[in-house]
């Protein structure tokens, strides 16, 4: 494969970072293992994908910044690049490393042995499988396979680990215990984790308060943490040769609550979640805002979450949409005519009007 001379120094980059990961992850010191660990990680990951997207002809510099896109940008970039389409369980165990990384970096977290080695050995495994899928070149090529991630025990399911974590949390926080401060960490370390099963999920104080108050209240772990029970880690291998992958493994149903009183349950940040009023929806469709409204009217957008929400300050209501809201209208100006959306929702002519479609195999509704 001929490579961009940007791509080849991004991807360079990339190995470099993730050998200096694993030094770090087997090194005998522990004073800043881990976070350096996790700072090595989430550069390499960033390094990889921005080489990934350079080698595709993805734009990866913000021109209104003056500056290259960030993590979360070139990740979402990834998700739609062809070559790479990087999987939701694959930008989960991203987004759940970025995370980890941003406590460490910027104030402090505790994350378990089990759970730091699972994490890395997924790394490792992805990492591989992006390698290979984007250039063709497997990780193996850059270090021999004994500085790979190894442990005194074998990788353990997540969820047993974050049971055993959650079960140390609880003591930590017994009256007498003056370990508060220990706890909390642990705690950032496991919203931080939700990263794998909610794209949006960030670490805020506001959440490790409602969370310690929820256990202090004893609430089980499904509770505390719902979305966590959704994941689960796929193991093959022995030895040297172990291969780890976090998944989304379907668990239980889950719900998020911005209820005061559902002290244990995170709060989702709903304005970053529906980011855009009418008139931005309508800009990003390519539409006007009459013809805006018609495209909504007859794709239901407005009937609700999780297209729709309403936010209410005072006597005031502003209706917001999320991303959904906006890939919904962009498909619908590409699979509909216009035109008979217009006459049949943006007129006072019937909207029994039969619309035409400009693909054959749509479904066509009154």
């Amino acid at each position: 494969m001929m490579l961009k001379q940007d791509a080849r120094a991004l991807k360079s980059k990339a190995v470099s970072s993730m050998r200096a990961a694993l030094i770090a992850f087997n090194s005998p010191l522990d004073d800043g293992r881990a976070t350096e660990i996790l700072l090595r990680l989430q550069h390499a990951f960033e390094m990889l994908l921005k080489a990934a997207l350079v080698q595709g002809n993805v734009r990866v510099f913000d021109n209104s910044l003056g500056r290259s896109i960030g993590f979360e940008a070139a990740l979402k970039q990834g998700q739609q690049l062809a070559g790479l389409k990087l999987s939701d369980d694959e930008a989960g165990t991203l987004r759940a490393i970025d995370a980890l990384r941003d406590e460490e970096q910027h104030w402090f977290t505790e994350v378990s042995e089990g759970l730091l080695y699972l994490h890395a050995r997924a790394a490792v495994t992805l990492f591989d499988d992006l390698l290979d899928r984007v250039f063709a070149e497997k990780l193996a090529d850059f270090l021999p396979l004994r500085v790979l991630p190894i442990s005194i025990e074998p990788p353990q399911d997540f969820i047993t680990l974050i049971d055993r974590e959650y079960e140390q949390i609880i003591e930590l926080l017994r009256p007498g215990r003056r370990a508060r401060s220990a706890a909390r960490a642990k705690l950032r370390a496991l919203l931080a984790m939700e990263s794998h099963a909610d794209p949006e999920a960030k670490v805020s104080q506001s959440d490790v308060n409602r969370v310690e108050q929820g256990i202090r209240d004893g609430k089980t772990r499904d509770q505390v943490f719902p979305a966590l029970g959704a994941v689960g880690a796929e193991v093959s291998g022995v030895g040297l040769e172990v291969e780890v992958r976090i998944v989304k493994n379907g668990g239980l149903p889950f719900t998020y609550s911005n209820d005061e009183d559902a002290a244990a349950v995170r709060e989702v940040n709903l304005q970053k979640r529906y980011a855009f009023p009418r008139q931005e929806l309508a800009e990003k469709a390519g539409l006007t805002a009459p013809r805006s409204a018609a495209l909504r009217e007859h794709l239901g957008l407005d009937s609700g979450e999780p297209y729709l929400h309403i936010f209410v300050f005072g006597s005031q209501k502003h209706p917001q949409y999320s991303g959904k809201a906006v890939a919904k209208m962009r498909a619908g100006v590409k699979q509909y005519d216009m035109n008979a959306i217009w006459k049949a929702h943006g007129t006072t002519r019937s909207s029994s009007l039969k619309l035409a479609c400009t693909q054959p195999d749509c479904a066509l509704k009154p």
